[in-house]
């Protein structure tokens, strides 16, 4: 009978970051997918309801009936830290506008407005991670495949300009995403699990070596390049606001 390997999960290797719709579909215009392997670290939590505790006494102060309702599970707190203010992730994760110099590149970053609901339909983060086995890669399936197929997160933490590097974290909190499917690439082939806030599984496949905004195929699982930002300007796809190019 056929069984795992028991390889450990060691190292982030690379993360995507997908927009959705209001309905929780994945979008797959030019700016709604990117991809990136600099990140510091993607922590979640899961935060749990604790049940009722049901406690009576008799009479004569002995205990009669003693029972607690199980805990459940209620979302996940979520954290992401990426090691540059890269400015298409940030808008993807925490909304704003991202600011293109003349030659339609992404140079920038502005924040949403005051009282303004940055992200109103979240995104789908996923997560890829080395699967280790006997102190070396694993020959098969050589990834870990995280899914959070429904987050919404914000800049958190003190921005802090210095000696130093500038740490840009993201936080927020993530629940479950039926819509999510099997994924913007089709890769993901348990989408009725995708109800729930998180899922992992061992894969053949990660987005390592690439960087920036990508379109998928679901049907072959490749991803392209998204190069021609000036041509997006002149159709924006944003979440709240346009792209402000320079002159």
């Amino acid at each position: 009978m056929a069984t795992q390997d028991y390889a450990a999960s060691v190292q982030g290797v690379a993360v995507r970051v997908t927009n959705l719709n209001e309905d929780g579909t994945l979008k797959d215009g030019d700016r709604d997918s990117i991809v990136t392997s600099a990140f510091i670290r993607v922590s979640f939590t899961p935060e749990f309801e604790e049940g009722d505790e049901i406690t009576e006494k008799s009479a004569n102060g002995q205990l009669c009936v003693s029972y607690k309702a199980p805990d459940t599970l209620k979302r996940v707190t979520f954290e992401l830290a990426i090691c540059e203010p890269d400015p298409e992730l940030t808008w993807a994760l925490s909304g704003g506008t991202t600011l293109l110099d003349a030659d339609g590149l992404a140079a920038g970053w502005t924040s949403p407005s005051v009282f303004e609901e940055a992200t109103p339909y979240g995104v789908a983060i996923e997560v890829w991670s080395r699967a280790v086995q006997n102190g070396k890669t694993a020959s098969t399936n050589p990834y870990y495949h995280w899914i959070f197929p429904y987050v919404k997160t914000r800049i958190s933490g003190d921005r802090v300009i210095e000696n130093g590097m500038l740490a840009t974290t993201f936080q927020g909190w993530g629940v479950g995403n039926a819509e999510f499917g099997t994924g913007v690439d089709g890769r993901w082939v348990w989408p009725d699990v995708t109800d729930r806030p998180y899922s992992y599984a061992r894969s053949d496949w990660a987005p390592t070596g690439l960087r920036g905004l990508y379109t998928w195929d679901p049907a072959t699982g490749t991803g392209t390049a998204v190069t021609d930002l000036e041509a997006l300007n002149d159709s924006p796809d944003t979440l709240t606001d346009d792209l402000y190019q320079a002159e």
